[in-house]
């Protein structure tokens, strides 16, 4: 993918990243020993944005303090889920539920929940395990500039890039999990939401082997019912023939949102860019 190549910086790294379901932000970027260009974005949504949190997601005053107010008194209520429920960590529910506080709780509950069922992969997250291979491999990146409608974007390359003798599949699945920790700290990033681009490159049975149905299905959970974070669009290019065995795995646990939002281009990047500016 020449046209994306000279964008491309690499994966946000957390010091001390926040752990879900305690939410402790004390997350770091630690981008500026890979790429002093980079910076998780915590400052204030700028007037573009605030005019499209209320286009997009009823984001007004009146309904925010009110979706706050609401959504603190169910959590409290709940008595189970071990959030802090000052005003950052419950917008990063609020957004993408629209600021309906039930279904704002209703994810923070899917969150808790899928992270006790992958303590073993999820507990002590720590990005200094991760990063000799990270910086290494390549395989995963988040660019440093914005799309033309100010989303963040991410390039996977899980084809021959992916060494998997290096990089395990539940090395791969930590360093998404940990790149969506950065991601839902910038107020900009929970409004404009997220692009991921997939590609498969001279896939092979090493990175098929890779994909289990367990590593698919934990995926797709996680991205479809524990992902704070607005998916906007999924783009897979350069997808060879044994990609369809890949896709045979994935297809029967894509629900419709997320096959609506999907697009595979092959090796046609003007195809690609009818969607993302090269």
């Amino acid at each position: 993918m020449p046209p994306l190549g000279p964008r491309i910086s690499t994966l946000v790294t957390l010091g001390d990243p926040m752990i879900v379901p305690t939410m402790r932000l004390k997350c770091v970027a630690a981008m500026d020993k890979v790429d002093p260009r980079f910076r998780v974005q915590t400052d204030p949504l700028d007037e573009e944005s605030r005019r499209l949190a209320e286009l997009q997601l009823r984001e007004t005053p009146e309904r925010v303090q009110e979706a706050l107010d609401k959504l603190r008194e169910l959590v409290r209520e709940d008595g189970k889920l071990n959030y802090r429920d000052d005003d950052d960590i419950l917008m990063i529910f609020l957004r993408p539920t629209k600021f309906y506080p039930e279904s704002a709780l209703a994810l923070m509950r899917r969150v808790a929940q899928f992270k006790h069922k992958n303590s073993s992969i999820l507990n002590n997250l720590n990005a200094t395990a991760e990063r000799q291979a990270l910086l290494n491999s390549r395989v995963v990146n988040v660019l440093v500039d914005r799309d033309q409608y100010g989303r963040r974007i991410l390039v996977a390359n899980v084809g021959g890039a992916w060494d998997t003798s290096m990089i395990t599949s539940d090395n791969l699945f930590r360093l998404f999990y940990m790149i969506h920790l950065a991601a839902i700290l910038e107020p900009e990033t929970q409004v404009r939401g997220v692009v991921v681009i997939l590609d498969f490159e001279n896939l092979g049975m090493k990175q098929i082997t890779a994909m289990s149905p367990y590593f698919s299905a934990n995926l797709l959970t996680f991205i479809q019912e524990a992902m704070p974070l607005r998916l906007k669009e999924v783009h897979i290019v350069k997808e060879p023939f044994l990609f369809k065995i890949v896709w045979s795995i994935f297809k029967p646990l894509v629900r419709e949102k997320l096959r609506n939002r999907l697009w595979m281009h092959g090796s046609k990047m003007a195809s690609l860019h009818k969607y993302l500016d090269p």
